[in-house]
C-alpha cells in the first residue's frame, strides 16, 4: 500500500464510522425524517442554482448516505446514480431509498475511477458539501467528471469555500488564518475529530483524517483543462454546517456569521458543461 493509499483507507474507515452516526440522525442536521416523509433535503443554494433535472441522468459523486442524491431523483431525474468509497455509507444509502420510496443505485469505489465504474452519457455531474478536501488530485477529479459526462453535459459543484477553510475563529469570533491555501498531494492535513460535524456527541472511533486544501484558481483550472467550461461562479455567505462556533442556522438551515462579525465567502459554487469529449 503506498502513503497515498494510506491516507484513503484511513478516510474511508472514519467515512464508515461517520456514516452510522449520520443515519441515525439524532441531530436532525440530515432531516432523514423529512425526507423519507417526502423533502428535498438540498438547501436553496443548490435548489437555486441546479435548474431543471427532469428526464436527466444524474451522477452524485461522493454521495455518502444518499440524501442528496434522492433528492435529486424527487426533483424528476430519470436515473440517479451515487458513487461513494464507503461501504457503510452506501449500504445506509440503499436502505434510506427503499424508506423514501425512491429509485437510485449507488455504486462503490473511488472517484477517481468514476468512468470506469459509471460509464458516460450522464446529463448532470452533481457533487456538493466536503468533497475535494478529500481528493489529493483535482486534475484526475476534473477528467473524472469529464469521463462521465456526454458532451453538453453540465457540472454542478457546491462546497465550502477555499477561503473559509483556512480560517479559525477566535473566543471573540474574529477569523484567523490557521492553514495555507494550497496542500501539497504528499503532505496532508492531519485531523483527529472525535466527534462529526453534525452535532452529535457519538465518538468516532477512527478518528485521523487526511485533507487537502485547495485553491480557486486550482478547482476552475482542473475543470477548464479537462474540457469543462465555466459558467458560473458564485460565492456566498452561507453554508450547511457549522464551520466556526457560534454561527447563527437560519430558518433555511444555512449557517451564516453573526451579526457585527462582517460578511465572510463561506460558500462556493460552480456550474460548467463539457464542450468536448475528453481525450483518451
Amino acid at each position: 500500500m503506498t502513503e497515498t493509499q494510506a491516507f484513503f483507507s484511513a478516510n474511508r474507515m472514519n467515512w464508515d464510522d461517520r456514516a452510522a452516526i449520520h443515519i441515525r440522525d439524532e441531530t436532525q442536521f440530515y432531516g432523514i425524517d423529512a425526507l423519507v416523509a417526502g423533502a428535498n433535503a438540498l438547501t436553496p443554494i443548490e435548489i437555486s442554482e441546479l435548474g431543471d433535472v427532469g428526464g436527466l441522468r444524474v451522477a452524485h459523486f461522493q454521495c455518502h448516505i444518499g440524501t442528496d442524491t434522492l433528492s435529486v431523483k424527487r426533483m424528476g431525474a430519470a436515473e440517479v446514480v451515487g458513487l461513494d468509497f464507503s461501504p457503510a455509507a452506501l449500504g445506509h444509502a440503499r436502505d434510506l431509498a427503499k424508506r423514501a420510496g425512491l429509485d437510485a443505485a449507488f455504486v462503490e469505489g473511488s472517484v477517481y475511477d468514476a468512468p470506469s465504474l459509471l460509464g458516460g452519457g450522464f446529463d448532470l455531474v452533481f457533487t456538493s458539501w466536503g468533497t475535494i478536501c478529500w481528493l489529493d488530485d483535482l486534475g484526475k477529479w476534473a477528467r473524472a467528471i469529464a469521463g462521465v459526462l456526454r458532451v453538453g453535459g453540465r457540472l454542478y459543484f457546491a462546497d465550502t469555500h477555499p477561503f473559509a477553510l483556512m480560517m479559525e475563529a477566535g473566543e471573540n469570533g474574529a477569523l484567523r488564518q490557521v492553514f495555507d491555501y494550497e496542500t501539497p498531494p504528499e503532505s496532508p492535513l492531519i485531523f483527529d475529530d472525535e466527534t462529526s460535524y453534525d452535532g452529535s456527541e457519538a465518538l468516532i472511533k477512527n478518528a485521523r483524517t487526511y485533507e487537502w486544501q485547495h485553491s480557486v484558481s486550482d478547482i476552475l483550472n482542473a475543470l477548464i483543462q479537462a474540457g469543462i467550461s465555466i459558467d458560473f461562479v458564485n460565492e456566498h455567505d452561507a453554508l450547511p454546517w457549522e464551520i466556526y462556533k457560534g454561527m447563527e442556522k437560519g430558518p433555511d438551515r444555512l449557517f451564516r456569521m453573526k451579526d457585527g462579525q462582517g460578511k465572510t465567502p463561506l460558500a462556493l459554487s460552480i456550474g460548467g458543461t463539457l464542450r468536448q469529449a475528453p481525450a483518451l
